[in-house]
């Protein structure tokens, strides 16, 4: 009987490789390192995130809109030229609100959502003129409150917690008990207190999952979204002329994961548009995306500075960890912790290969970047890639942890 092969990690190829380096934004790595004067740090590529969205443009129905969720990377540089790319930006918060505007996009473009919206927050959205996607009865009434005593009246959609979960998806945001949005059942209510209020309503955001490779379970979800946007639309207060049918698309971290298949994705959107055209004819749709935009345009850079065995087992220590790279460690929503995509970047074209396991400088057994992987033999010195973190990474990570430096990141 053949022994089963083990699943490997999705190729790597959208950085090319010259004179067995990683090339990054034009750039050797290791040049790239003495430019940037320090590691560890992210580096995204800016012609990778303009490829991406020409590329889901392309498969995407054309009338179809395209925003970009800031929470998956804030990085000013990379906001601002996101912003040339797409319709719009969502934020959630007023710190992301503010680098939204910063980056020259237009008020009406940038919606707003998160459980929990302070009132200081609601206050500056308002000013704004941005779009806020309520998640509560409070939320209505603090926002008629704060409209009353501005005069600036408030943009609103509602944001729904559906009757359904986005099947296979690597972190659940709707359906069942949930934090975020409002019950769909709570929905009618809620809408004739809007409607009472005298704030501005223009829609519904629905946001089942995210992180999903399975295009089948995405256009589950896309179907299902529509048709209760269309229900509850019965009872809206004024025409719909928004509707945020969410995300989820996934990227391939782990081994046996493969890209998202968009076709069928895009074909069903297509029929999805199609119909909104006769029964929802002002809704302006839109899918609203984050990690697939930007989570394969980065890497994390880290040097390696110090090799050690320990009882027969490699170890390759690095300046770098999970106090940079908290996803990469498993210590952001893995259950079973698996590896990232790693390689030594500046030996791309290895003739020896070794074992070994990549931690960062911390004293605990957490910082923990690679656990038995096949890589190119490495020395003090060499340069760690981690692929696959343009998104989730700087900003979701312990950067003040036990005190070492923070890292940096740059636009290449």
């Amino acid at each position: 009987m053949n022994k089963r092969s083990s699943p490997v990690h999705a190729p790597m190829r959208q950085l090319p490789v010259q004179d067995g380096e990683l090339v990054v934004g034009g750039m050797p790595l290791s040049r790239l390192a003495a430019r940037v004067g320090q590691t560890p740090f992210y580096a995204y590529d800016r012609h990778l995130l303009t490829q991406r969205v020409g590329e889901l443009r392309a498969a995407l129905p054309a009338t179809l809109k395209l925003h970009y969720a800031m929470k998956a990377n804030p990085m000013p540089a990379l906001v601002c030229h996101m912003a040339g790319l797409v319709d719009g930006i969502d934020v959630a918060s007023a710190g992301e609100l503010q680098v939204a505007l910063d980056a020259g996009v237009n008020p009406r473009d940038i919606s707003f959502a998160g459980p929990g919206k302070r009132r200081s927050e609601l206050q500056q959205a308002v000013a704004a003129g941005i779009l806020i996607n309520i998640e509560s009865f409070r939320e209505v009434a603090e926002l008629a409150a704060i409209s009353d005593a501005t005069g600036y009246t408030a943009r609103i959609a509602v944001r729904v917690n559906p009757d359904f979960e986005l099947k296979s998806s690597g972190m659940k945001m709707g359906g069942g008990a949930k934090p975020f949005g409002v019950d769909a059942e709570q929905v009618p209510e809620l809408l004739a207190e809007v409607g009472r209020s005298g704030l501005a309503f223009e829609g519904f955001h629905l946001f089942a999952g995210s992180q999903n490779l399975k295009p089948e379970a995405i256009v589950e979800a896309q179907g299902k979204s529509y048709e209760l946007a269309l229900r509850l639309a019965q009872s809206a207060p004024s025409t719909v002329r928004f509707l945020n049918l969410g995300g989820g698309f996934g990227i391939p971290y782990f081994p046996g994961e493969q890209a998202l298949d968009l076709a069928p994705i895009g074909a069903h959107l297509a029929s999805i548009v199609e119909r909104a055209g006769r029964e929802l004819p002002a809704a302006e749709l839109l899918i609203e995306l984050g990690r697939y935009l930007v989570g394969e345009a980065g890497i994390y850079v880290a040097r390696i500075v110090d090799r050690k065995v320990s009882r027969a087992h490699t170890f390759l220590v690095c300046d770098g960890g999970l106090h940079h790279h908290l996803s990469a460690s498993g210590n952001f929503g893995q259950v079973i912790r698996k590896n990232y995509p790693v390689a030594i970047g500046n030996r791309m074209t290895p003739t020896e290969l070794e074992t070994v396991s990549v931690v960062g400088p911390l004293c605990t057994p957490l910082d923990l970047l690679a656990d038995r992987m096949e890589l190119a033999e490495a020395q003090v010195g060499d340069l760690v890639v981690i692929f696959q973190s343009g998104a989730y990474g700087f900003t979701a990570s312990p950067q003040a942890f036990l005190g070492h430096p923070a890292c940096v990141e740059l636009l290449v």
